[in-house]
């Protein structure tokens, strides 16, 4: 293990975890605590708007009179299944905003665990749905005197626009089951990302059930357009910010490939110009979806975030010759087919852009004290975090693992950085530790723990990048440390 410690512009020590300076006093309060609170606060707001969907949607039959309709057991099967259908389309609605990159959300709770709670409905949603449609044809089936299947048969002949709910149903049902990760892994993510697409086929063929069939949203009701303005509203925020804000960002940015380096073996640093990158400033450690115009690469996208800052170069001219264009930087790992292809980028190749996203970034920031903490290429994002987040010299912490110091990609710009913003760098390289409590952290290292580098982190922010299972140790070694979970940023590297 290298330890380094560049406690300030122009200083370098070798030093170990248990010799590091006292911690730096800062205001009690913080710069940032104000940012904090309005986080949290729309954070809650998005909870509290979670629940009161959830209770309008099943209000809406009770404001019908929904009680007074059942009377026995076969109206109270029926209703059930009403109910059902109504709370599982309504997490439907959920799902598909919390995919639609809403800025609100995006800066409220981050894209990833925007995602993750969006995952985490899709079962309840199709359970419900399940039981809609078996409730209700079971219900319909005791009043007529017919079995649950004889029934299903019946509604799909005789009744319109049934039919398109029992294909609707088998499109959900397409879309769950290959969501689970067991079955997701055994395909090519561009076979799952176009299934996953047939979800808002299966929201279409949903609709015109829900409007001819039964009386709960008849014509002239406001629980019709109640109804009705969940499903515009929905598809306006997923035209909008998936369709028209990547398209008119494409257009802005004209974003070209200037030049591909090779970092190592397989990585690389994939540089481009463009237009109005000053816009972009700031996303350091948040990502980007990109997609290379060239041929049979179009299609494909890749999340990435920045490893530097855009380079925004003088205006006009120097010695008689133009000045440079503003560039900006990703660097990208061989994790596989596709980012692999990436290294033979031609210079002029068109970028489609989109983004950024996340909370990876100086907007997710509650303390002035700062620890970032990567592993292998997941160490590219702190760097561009690293040039940008605020903080005064003795407030920043950098760890960086990897299994040799070649594996420290970007490392000598990472040092050079700390060493003019007066941060302390850590260099944590060699095979992995056997002590289950570390085992993040190299052999060389014992049973070493954060606050033997930190010994302040219970009062910092700590971002995490690296592999999955990695950074979910450091996570959990950080709450270990004292560090509470809204201090925790980390970004999921398991593209």
């Amino acid at each position: 293990m290298n330890s380094q410690l560049l406690a300030s512009p122009g200083q370098r020590a070798d030093m170990s975890p248990g010799q590091l300076p006292a911690p730096v006093r800062r205001n009690p309060k913080g710069r940032f605590t104000a940012q904090h609170r309005r986080r949290m606060f729309r954070a809650d707001m998005l909870t509290v708007a979670l629940w009161a969907s959830l209770a309008a949607a099943l209000a809406l039959w009770l404001a019908d009179g929904g009680v007074s309709t059942v009377g026995n057991l076969t109206q109270a099967v029926t209703a059930v299944g009403i109910l059902a259908g109504l709370a599982g389309m309504d997490l439907v609605f959920l799902m598909l905003l919390l995919a639609a990159r809403l800025p609100f959300v995006d800066g409220a709770v981050g894209h990833d665990r925007a995602l993750e709670f969006h995952r985490k409905l899709g079962k309840p949603a199709l359970y419900l749905l399940l039981a809609h449609g078996l409730l209700v044809a079971t219900g319909y089936g005791m009043a007529e005197g017919l079995n649950p299947v004889s029934e299903a048969v019946s509604l799909w002949v005789l009744v319109p626009d049934m039919w398109l709910a029992f294909v609707s149903m088998a499109l959900f049902i397409a879309v769950v089951v290959t969501s689970l990760v067991a079955v997701r892994r055994r395909f090519p993510y561009e076979f799952w990302y176009f299934v996953h697409l047939l979800t808002y086929l299966a929201v279409a063929t949903a609709i015109p059930h829900q409007f001819s069939v039964g009386g709960l949203f008849a014509e002239g009701t406001w629980q019709r357009w109640y109804w009705l303005l969940l499903y515009i509203g929905t598809g306006a925020a997923l035209v909008w910010y998936r369709v028209a804000q990547p398209v008119l960002a494409t257009y802005r940015h004209q974003l070209t490939v200037r030049r591909v380096v090779r970092v190592s073996p397989d990585v690389v640093s994939i540089e481009m110009t463009g237009l109005r990158l000053n816009e972009l400033s700031g996303s350091g450690g948040r990502f980007f979806v990109w997609r290379f115009l060239a041929p049979g690469m179009w299609w494909q996208a890749h999340p990435f975030s920045l490893s530097a800052e855009p380079i925004m170069p003088p205006s006009g001219t120097s010695n008689g010759r133009p000045a440079k264009e503003p560039t900006l930087r990703i660097t990208v790992r061989n994790l596989g087919a596709g980012s692999a292809r990436l290294a033979s980028l031609k210079p002029g190749t068109k970028v489609a852009i989109e983004g950024p996203y996340g909370v990876f970034s100086t907007a997710a920031r509650s303390k002035d004290r700062v620890v970032m903490i990567g592993a292998g290429i997941g160490i590219t994002p702190l760097r561009a975090l690293l040039e940008s987040t605020p903080f005064a010299p003795g407030q920043a912490t950098v760890l960086l693992r990897g299994s040799s110091a070649e594996e420290l990609f970007l490392g000598n710009e990472i040092m050079e950085l700390c060493r003019k913003r007066g941060a302390t760098l850590f260099h944590l390289t060699g095979p992995r530790s056997a002590h289950p409590q570390s085992a993040w952290l190299p052999a060389s290292a014992g049973s070493s723990s954060l606050r033997e580098f930190v010994p302040d982190i219970a009062d910092a922010d700590v971002y995490v990048c690296g592999p999955t299972a990695w950074a979910g140790e450091v996570l959990a070694e950080a709450k270990r440390s004292g560090v509470r979970e809204e201090q925790l940023h980390y970004e999921r590297f398991d593209w």
